[in-house]
């Protein structure tokens, strides 16, 4: 019964009695010759039923899928590629997650908080199914990660150790929780080094990974995945794990020395920063941020260009994408400031929310990969509350802020502080107030202008008298793809794996019931139109297609159809709502609050007809906005 309490017990006495002061180490087969002795390993080995897998001989199924397979069922044939070394992960259960100790088991078909585990290692991404959250989460999911090098005309070969030893991207491994009501939070966070495996005489090794939290919990451990991995086909020559140890020490120590002399740098530009005006103290110049590991890393390093694939088509979509993407500010414990916390690229899109840090350099990377010379500005809005935001400098000098949270985009024309107070001065529509910096992947510049005032500030990058710059070569050195070996290479989008036209329908058919359900309540009545809601469609596409183009269409042919649908002597209402999550019941709690809607909801009267209509436009990385319109027509 209590099998892991005897082996402790057992571990203990023999560490008491082998341990010699003159022998400080026991190793493994000691300590399981000791638990041989004793007879425990025998007594498991009779408790445990073996299920026959073949996994050795036969590989799963289709390498972009995490594979996954029942502990029954053998694994099924794959269509791999043979001229690919792949290297086969497998999750095999989570322990000590103890702060689901208490969950109580999930009944069948009830609806429980799930983890799920997403994976990124160079340009592929997997997902695992998800699993409920427990103490001991039942991760039993297999991934095949194809190992390839493009450069040096090893596009061809089969990869050997050597040139495997040699690709020091690891494999970024994000743990994310999904509640009862679809709100996604950020579990931990973790970069595998997977080279060990090259070391292992039969090409497989087991790990045991402690995750640790994130943000202000980054020393707390949150619990332990036993990861197995595999080289397929095995490698015919094994390297000796003390080669692979002195690469990776290596690799290490030049990272370290890269980042050390980056510091040393950073350091003393901004004492030459300050000597300009000790004010400069005050702006918000920011060089390192914490990611969500709480590392410090340079700003830099959070901006890659990005191509989005055939998924986004234009620079004002990729804005409306990153705009529907979820808000969240970083959660802190206790009351008082903003807590800080940039995060990688891949924790941010498996959660699908995150801080306008997050936002704008995401829209930035997008902009930068449309050939755009795009910026992330780092300042204050009104009240003095830090923001970050994008801006674009045109080939003619147009300078275009981009707001990553709502997609609206503004022309910057700057104020001149020294004409006469009579002169006309553009308005600023936009709602920042100062400018600390501005960063892309290879540039970093402090604004030294006497104001940091957006509207007065002038946006001529090359002229060092307003924009301090940081060497190039310097950034290059720690941000440059592959200069060290602690950067997280930028994951690719996925496409949405939601089907418009089916989350369209759920949610309506919510709303109808949620609707009727109210009306009830206040003794009402309800008689759906259908027509009418049909006719609501192309208002919802227009308005969909404003927010991506900022183009106005099909206007008319919406208000003449509604004419002619609604009868003399009747009134017709409607109200147009958008939102960036699909929780029917949630949206409705929205709508109930705007006096507008609710008049429509719970509208009183001669021959009220009601109409409500949904569209769900989805985005890459199952993002999606989601618009909904109320009507009504009654006898006026």
């Amino acid at each position: 019964m209590d099998v892991h309490g005897r082996i402790r017990e057992i571990l203990a006495e023999t560490i008491r009695e082998e341990l010699a002061p003159d022998q400080q180490h026991l190793s493994t087969e000691d300590l399981i010759k000791a638990l041989r002795r004793r007879g425990i390993i025998d007594d498991v080995m009779k408790e445990l039923n073996f299920v026959t897998d073949n996994v050795d001989q036969e590989l799963p199924s289709s390498p972009q899928q995490p594979i996954c397979f029942d502990r029954q069922s053998t694994l099924k044939k794959t269509n791999i590629d043979p001229t690919r070394r792949y290297l086969y992960l497998q999750v095999l259960g989570g322990k000590a997650f103890l702060e689901h100790l208490q969950e109580p088991e999930p009944l069948p078909g009830q609806v429980c908080s799930t983890f799920t585990l997403c994976l990124h290692y160079r340009n592929q991404r997997f997902r695992s199914k998800p699993v409920p959250c427990a103490c001991e989460p039942d991760f039993h999911d297999g991934f095949l990660l194809e190992v390839h090098r493009e450069s040096l005309g090893d596009g061809t070969r089969m990869a050997d150790s050597t040139t495997m030893l040699s690709i020091s991207d690891p494999i970024h491994m994000v743990l994310i929780k999904t509640d009862i009501f679809g709100e996604t939070t950020l579990v931990a966070s973790y970069f595998l080094e997977w080279r060990s495996v090259l070391g292992s005489e039969n090409g497989m090794t087991s790990l045991t990974v402690e995750l640790m939290g994130v943000g202000t919990e980054s020393k707390v451990s949150v619990g332990i995945l036993n990861i197995k991995l595999e080289m397929y086909p095995p490698v015919n020559q094994t390297l000796s794990q003390e080669v692979v140890n002195t690469q990776l020490a290596l690799e290490r120590q030049k990272t370290a020395e890269k980042e050390r002399l980056f510091l040393v740098y950073a350091k003393q530009w901004w004492r030459e920063y300050l000597q300009i005006r000790p004010s400069h103290n005050s702006r918000l110049v920011k060089i390192f941020a914490q990611d969500e590991n709480g590392i410090n890393r340079p700003v830099c390093s959070y901006v890659k260009p990005l191509r989005a694939g055939r998924l986004l088509d234009t620079p004002r979509q990729a804005a409306r994408f990153v705009n529907v993407l979820g808000y969240e500010r970083a959660p802190v414990i206790g009351g008082g400031g903003k807590q800080e916390q940039w995060c990688t690229l891949l924790a941010f899109l498996c959660r699908n929310k995150g801080d306008c840090e997050d936002h704008a350099n995401l829209l930035c990377s997008l902009l930068l990969g449309y050939g755009l010379e795009a910026f992330v500005c780092v300042g204050t809005k009104a009240k003095g509350v830090p923001h970050a935001w994008v801006m674009t400098c045109g080939t003619d000098g147009t300078i275009t802020f981009w707001e990553s949270l709502t997609g609206h985009r503004y022309i910057h024309k700057p104020v001149n502080p020294d004409e006469p107070p009579l002169a006309e001065q553009p308005k600023p529509l936009y709602p920042y107030r100062t400018i600390g910096c501005v960063f892309n992947h290879q540039m970093f510049l402090g604004n030294c202008q006497p104001s940091d005032a957006v509207e007065t500030c002038v946006f001529d990058l090359n002229d060092e008298s307003k924009w301090k710059p940081m060497s190039e070569e310097a950034i290059k050195s720690v941000c440059a793809p592959g200069a060290t070996t602690s950067l997280p290479p930028f994951p690719p989008l996925c496409a949405s794996t939601i089907d418009a036209s089916v989350a369209s329908n759920e949610i309506e058919m919510q709303l109808r019931l949620l609707v009727s359900e109210h009306r009830k309540d206040l003794g009402l009545t309800t008689v759906w139109e259908d027509q009418l809601s049909y006719l609501l469609s192309p208002a919802l596409a227009s308005y969909e297609f404003e927010r991506t183009t900022s183009i106005s269409a099909g206007n008319e042919e919406f208000q003449d159809a509604i004419r002619r649908a609604v009868p003399d002597g009747h009134t017709f209402k409607g109200f147009p709502i958008h939102f960036v999550y699909r929780n029917a019941r949630r949206a409705f709690a929205t709508c109930l609050r705007s006096p507008f809607c609710e008049e429509i909801i719970c509208c009183r009267g001669d021959q009220v007809r009601l109409a409500v209509r949904v569209r769900v436009f989805t985005y890459p990385e199952s993002a999606c906005a989601v618009w909904i319109m109320f009507a009504c027509e009654c006898a006026s």
